[in-house]
């Protein structure tokens, strides 16, 4: 159960991480060069938030899961980085990202004005790349390494 969920949210990165790119690549085209928020930068921005909300899914199912996350054994957790940040620092900035990025989408939909749109997704889904690449520099690894 384990590996097929650790697979699952290994590949689901990419997804996420290339949607997110897309979208705030369009965004901010969009913002910035007074373009109309049209039917691509809706579907962009759906498919980067389901597909954040289907990696964060995967996440939480593997939290329960996995060897690295200890939330049965807090304080032994918190002694050690590497237990803590797969124990509460991961899955706290992940979860922080999809909220930012959930909010940036909720925000485009019931905006009135085509910038603002924009803006709210450039803004929003910016912070939520920004926590993103935060919890992944701080753990350590690679962007799009594989190892785990």
């Amino acid at each position: 159960m384990y590996e097929v969920l650790f697979q699952a949210h290994s590949g689901l990165r990419f997804i996420v991480f290339f949607a997110l790119i897309i979208a705030l690549i369009l965004a901010f085209a969009g913002w910035f060069g007074g373009k109309e928020f049209t039917k691509t930068n809706r579907i962009f921005n759906l498919v980067t938030m389901i597909s954040t909300h289907l990696q964060a899914l995967f996440g939480i199912f593997l939290y329960f899961v996995s060897p690295l996350a200890q939330y049965n054994n807090m304080g032994e957790a918190m002694k050690n980085s590497t237990l803590r940040y797969w124990t509460v620092e991961h899955l706290v900035m992940m979860l922080l990202a999809v909220v930012l990025i959930t909010i940036g989408n909720s925000k485009s939909k019931k905006l009135l004005n085509a910038s603002a749109k924009h803006r709210a997704v450039a803004i929003y889904f910016g912070l939520g790349l920004i926590v993103i690449l935060a919890a992944i520099v701080q753990s350590g690894r690679p962007l799009l390494g594989i190892s785990h």
